[in-house]
């Protein structure tokens, strides 16, 4: 090995155990904040907080270092992929830091500690929040791609239903302030965010040893209207058409019909769309039975509120589209019906997934 080649090395090398190091010490954090927190230690919090400066002034060093790495080395391949890898870490690591001292400042102004509904699911997120971070660091340090890929499967069963905490939180609110329930519920967020973190941990280590990118979001799709005979039913195979790769659609009605409309078959056929597997579905309602779509589109009146309460992450949409009522043949409203649906399936693909849509 030449001197060159020892001396790029040796810089890889220290900038990555610095990154360990950085990673480490926000993983303590996370759990020291969350111990603080149940045990009402507010000296511990502050400690925390204070804990979070030299971690802020150590990312922003970390950084500088790999600038002067491409300046000093003009690194090609798997050592520029590790550097530009490390750029996007540090940013992961920091927000990781942060949550912590978010933790920290919302302890010290509870009024009470929390309640026994929240301590259990505080102490399991930062345990499985933690554990994940180390994990996904440690694949992220040993270069492999193959564990990284495991720790992101792993992390990706982790977190809670906050519709669950929020109902029993709720129910404390006669013997807790409003702002101690806020703040209870900013702090089962922040430890939920660290197992995405830790995703993004896993990304950057398989990006650094194979160059693979993460791949585009599938985004879950849901069009709803009274019957799921027609509208509903051609708005879900023109998605399937025209954009399979980015989307997975259903649609379903909160009084179905018992068959499709004829018109719909029909217009089905004349455009070439398949209407293979899709026939009238009931609506399942509530946040449970509907948190899989990314998506809600409603395509006739009284649709929202046939939906209830809908999940947090929940987009709804809805579409004003040209009726089927009047005189004459009905065909030419259907396929004006068809055209609307086409421009307005496309521009929420487009939106969701930008012009390389398909």
């Amino acid at each position: 090995m030449s001197h060159y080649e020892r001396r790029l090395e040796a810089d890889r090398a220290q900038i990555r155990d610095r990154v360990a190091a950085i990673g480490q010490r926000v993983e303590d954090a996370v759990r020291e904040a969350a111990a603080a927190l149940l045990a009402g230690d507010h000296a511990r919090c502050y400690r925390v907080i204070l804990g979070d400066m030299p971690i802020n002034r150590e990312v922003r060093s970390i950084d500088a270092a790999c600038h002067a790495f491409v300046a000093r080395h003009l690194p090609s391949a798997g050592h520029l992929r590790f550097i530009s890898s490390v750029l996007r870490l540090n940013v992961a690591l920091e927000r990781v830091g942060d949550y912590a001292v978010t933790i920290c400042r919302e302890a010290v102004q509870l009024e009470a500690p929390p309640p026994d509904a929240a301590r259990q699911a505080i102490e399991e997120l930062a345990t499985e929040g933690t554990e994940v971070l180390h994990e996904a660091m440690r694949a992220f340090v040993a270069g492999d791609a193959e564990r990284a890929r495991d720790v992101k499967t792993k992390a990706k069963v982790f977190g809670r239903n906050y519709e669950d905490l929020y109902r029993a939180l709720v129910a404390q609110e006669g013997s807790r302030s409003l702002k101690d329930l806020f703040a209870i519920l900013a702090v089962f967020h922040r430890l939920d965010r660290v197992s995405d973190q830790a995703k993004n941990v896993c990304e950057e280590a398989i990006f650094q040893v194979t160059g693979e990118t993460k791949a585009p979001k599938t985004y879950r799709v849901l069009f709803l209207d009274a019957r799921n005979t027609l509208v509903s039913v051609l708005a879900e195979a023109i998605a399937r058409k025209a954009f399979p790769q980015s989307g997975l659609y259903d649609s379903a009605g909160f009084s179905p019909g018992e068959a499709l409309a004829p018109e719909a078959i029909s217009m089905a056929a004349e455009l070439g769309i398949d209407l293979g597997g899709i026939a009238p579905t009931p609506l399942r309602v509530g946040p449970k039975a509907l948190d899989r779509y990314h998506v809600i589109v409603g395509l006739a009146p009284g649709t929202r509120a046939a939906l209830g309460e809908l999940p947090f992450n929940v987009i709804y949409q809805e579409w004003s589209l040209p009726g089927l009522d009047g005189d004459g043949p009905v065909e030419p409203r259907v396929r004006a019906l068809c055209r609307q649906l086409s421009a307005e399936v496309r521009e929420l693909m487009v939106t969701l997934r930008g012009e390389e849509a398909r």
